[in-house]
């Protein structure tokens, strides 16, 4: 399915941005700004992923 439709990895941002700071929590200064960060980052990236999907 990747194959057919890559633009779809884009959804792997917000997960990745998530869980990527589960191992860091007491060592990432400014943890909230980090959230903070991926909770605006995820509509940008769903809106990539719909919008590479929406053009096939």
């Amino acid at each position: 399915m990747i194959r057919r439709r890559p633009q779809l990895l884009w959804l792997l941002v917000p997960y990745l941005l998530f869980v990527g700071v589960l191992p860091f929590v007491n060592r990432v200064p400014l943890l909230f700004l980090w959230l903070l960060g991926a909770t605006v980052l995820t509509p940008m990236a769903v809106a990539m992923a719909w919008r590479g999907d929406r053009k096939r």
